[in-house]
């Protein structure tokens, strides 16, 4: 019988596989393969899994054995307290450059803005009543009134390009300014065809400036009152946050104030030593930094606060008034115009006539709490003014309209439109007045809020180079000490 020629061979391997282990004697381990360069990423980070321990347990018990001699537990105090008040002057230099930006936000940039966007308003609406004025002297249109309105119309073009130059590309303030700046120019088109139709004595021209009103009623006025609500809000904001305390600052000065006892009390007890030096200057640094830091921001805080009390609130309540009283102008020279063909919802009333009352009320309201505001008598006498005058604007505009019911509308026009004795020269004082009490709260407003932001000059760099002091008197003194076991 013939086999193939590896049999034996198979033979063999099956008999060496099988055969059976000998009771009582032991195989010894056989050595694995020598480990290869190429080893698996798995097997590395085994190795450093086993490693890492390892040297977490070297470094505790080297910590321990530092703790248990005097030098090595000065060492550590040192880079402790070292630590520390470096942190502490980093920390308080980051949080007062903080809140010094938002002080030079609220003077440079949000209360100008704030400004700049009711200065919008007022053009826009004075540009609208004085439309009214020159539709109403006629065909033949003065040369100042027509002045007037193009200065207007100038003053709230420039002023929009600076806003938004200074607001960006997005927010609430540019989709307010990209709104005036889409129907400012329709508005100007729609009041150059009143005035050439007013020309030719074609009675589309009254229906041409009753849109343009409504375009800046329904459309500019209230843009633009939005972008003074928001760039007031922005105002209040930053207000807020550069007059918030910085707590945290405080609160590590007095860790480390702390800290710096307790080692100086410890040395004196171990050592009967009154004063370490270098610890000494550290806690003396430390101490100039921590009332460095209140006194300054307490100051600082101190004129905000009667930047706010003493100026914005009372900017405020004064833009207020003289919106109104801008808008209780534009609606009595368009009740004229449009002679009641225009009235309220429920059909009742003239609707221009309603408006006026509307805003004169809210006007005498603003006056009364500019003047509970007021805090000196620069400040109360064109409030005083503008009171009067409010007055007087109120009853000749009661005689205007007694002459118009009786059908004396020359005379009536007269009362509106004329230059003297009329509403007309009413309300310029009364914006005249409001304008210097505008002036003056605004001086107030910037001497005070420069105030309160100059007390943080200095005071992140001055902070910041303590700490740095501080923690060279910790080392100092901690190695004056070392020195003592060499």
């Amino acid at each position: 019988m013939t086999y193939p020629p590896n049999a034996p061979a198979a033979s063999a391997a099956r008999g060496t596989s099988g055969a059976p282990a000998q009771p009582g004697v032991q195989v010894p381990a056989q050595p694995g393969p020598p480990p290869q360069p190429g080893r698996t990423p798995d097997a590395v980070t085994a190795a450093g899994a086993h490693e890492t321990p390892g040297l977490w347990r070297q470094g505790r018990a080297t910590l321990r054995r530092a703790a248990t001699t005097e030098p090595g537990r000065l060492r550590i105090l040192g880079t402790v307290l070292a630590l520390l008040v470096l942190a502490f002057g980093a920390v308080t230099a980051s949080e007062v450059a903080y809140r010094s930006s938002y002080a030079d936000d609220v003077v440079d940039r949000s209360q100008p803005l704030s400004a700049d966007a009711a200065d919008i308003y007022r053009s826009l609406a004075d540009a609208d009543a004085t439309a009214a004025s020159a539709f109403l002297a006629g065909p033949q249109e003065s040369a100042d009134i027509r002045k007037r309105y193009t200065d207007d119309i100038a003053t709230a073009s420039r002023l929009l390009v600076k806003a938004s130059a200074s607001t960006g590309s997005d927010g609430t303030s540019a989709r307010e300014i990209t709104t005036l700046n889409e129907n400012l120019p329709r508005y100007t088109g729609l009041i150059e065809r009143a005035r050439a139709a007013n020309r030719q004595g074609l009675p589309l021209g009254g229906a041409y400036l009753r849109y343009a009103n409504q375009t800046m009623s329904l459309q500019l006025l209230p843009a633009a009152e939005r972008l003074y609500a928001a760039e007031t809000a922005r105002l209040q904001q930053d207000d807020d946050a550069a007059r918030t305390w910085p707590f945290l600052s405080i609160a590590l000065g007095a860790m480390a104030l702390t800290v710096l006892f307790r080692a100086q009390r410890r040395d004196y007890r171990r050592t009967n030593r009154v004063f370490n030096q270098g610890l000494l200057a550290a806690s003396a640094a430390c101490v100039a930094a921590v009332v460095w830091l209140v006194v300054g921001h307490g100051l600082a805080r101190a004129g905000l606060d009667d930047a706010r009390a003493h100026g914005q609130e009372s900017l405020q309540v004064l833009n207020q008034a003289r919106i109104h009283s801008l808008k209780a102008r534009a609606n009595e020279n368009l009740a004229v115009v449009a002679r009641g063909a225009v009235l309220t919802e429920d059909g009742k009333t003239d609707k221009y006539e309603a408006d006026y009352a509307g805003s004169m009320a809210a006007l005498t309201s603003d006056l009364k709490d500019a003047a509970r505001l007021a805090d000196d008598a620069t400040g109360a006498d064109p409030l005083t003014e503008a009171t009067k005058r409010t007055a007087e604007w109120r009853e000749r505009h009661t005689r205007a309209r007694k002459l118009d019911d009786e059908g004396d509308f020359t005379g009536a026009m007269n009362l509106i439109t004329g230059t003297a004795l009329s509403t007309g020269q009413s309300f310029d004082q009364v914006d005249a007045a409001l304008g210097r009490a505008l002036a003056h709260e605004q001086n107030e407003f910037t001497r005070a809020a420069d105030g309160g932001r100059d007390a943080l000059t200095g005071l992140p760099l001055g902070v910041a180079a303590l700490g740095v002091l501080a923690a060279a008197g910790v080392v100092v003194g901690g190695n004056r000490r070392l020195s003592e076991y060499r």
